[in-house]
């Protein structure tokens, strides 16, 4: 019972919250003291308390860290830090650059960790019902590229041949299946997918970045869509140091390319306009 008023009542349950309990002088996150947080815990911990409610293990936190911190930048040719650099000659701010560039990591750009994170899910419901893993990912790939289209996320790069993130990550989660902290069962899907494309499309098509984050997110048990919202807090790392780094060197409404070229223009042909009789 309570003898508040019930328009207080009313007030105070309008938003819930199992995240933080704040009052004067008290902060606790997820019922842990912030005092007794500060200096115990490390930022990938905190990010797993935040989103899961509990603290994870050394051996998860490790993990999760090297997901983040392995796909935090990847040069203005990326089009979120290329907004950000743009952005930053704005004017915006720091504040103004990141939440420009973060807005641009959609389906196609920072939706493929989310995207592959589903289809391994898929596979893996394939497996719980019985299928062999051969057929499971067969399965799977059809049913995903005939409603997402011929791309397959997490596979293959547009600049590299093999992406250099992705044996690391791929032995992390190796070393943490042999040491118990993940049953490896989606390290083999990802695996099973590549070797499985290589036969459809006659070449190998490598596992990258996306893909062997993926690996991870999954085997640590987040759910897809938190895939995606954990590229977009590791990329935020480069983003604002690209941010930062602009507005160091100065310059004013930097376009995409230098001023001196110019767009190519498809449109009609010059004309003229007539005047009305």
């Amino acid at each position: 019972m309570t003898d508040k008023p019930q328009t207080q009542q009313m007030a105070e349950d309008w938003w819930s919250t199992e995240i933080i309990d704040m009052q004067p002088g008290v902060i606790r996150y997820r019922g842990y003291a912030i005092e007794r947080l500060i200096g115990n815990i490390g930022f990938s911990q905190m990010i797993w308390l935040m989103l899961r409610g509990e603290l994870p293990s050394p051996e998860q936190a490790e993990l999760l860290e090297a997901a983040l911190m392995a796909a935090v930048d990847h040069g203005p040719q990326a089009p979120s830090i290329a907004v950000a650099r743009m952005a930053a000659t704005c004017g915006v701010g720091l504040n103004g650059a990141l939440a420009s560039a973060v807005n641009t990591l959609g389906d196609v750009h920072g939706g493929a960790g989310e995207q592959a994170v589903g289809l391994y899910g898929l596979i893996a419901s394939k497996l719980a019902a019985g299928t062999a893993l051969p057929q499971a990912v067969d399965q799977s790939l059809d049913a995903f590229t005939k409603e997402q289209g011929k791309y397959v996320p997490g596979f293959g790069h547009r600049f590299h041949p093999i992406d250099p993130r992705t044996a690391p990550l791929l032995a992390l989660a190796d070393r943490a299946r042999a040491d118990g902290i993940i049953s490896g069962e989606f390290a083999t899907i990802a695996r099973a997918v590549e070797a499985r494309l290589a036969v459809r499309k006659g070449k190998r098509i490598p596992l990258n970045i996306d893909g062997a984050t993926a690996v991870i997110y999954a085997e640590l048990g987040f759910p897809a869509p938190l895939a995606r919202g954990l590229f977009c807090l590791s990329r935020s790392v480069g983003i604002l140091a690209h941010a930062w780094e602009q507005t160091q060197q100065g310059g004013r409404n930097k376009g995409p390319i230098p001023r001196q070229f110019i767009w190519t223009y498809s449109g009609v042909a010059p004309r003229d306009l007539q005047e009305a009789e």
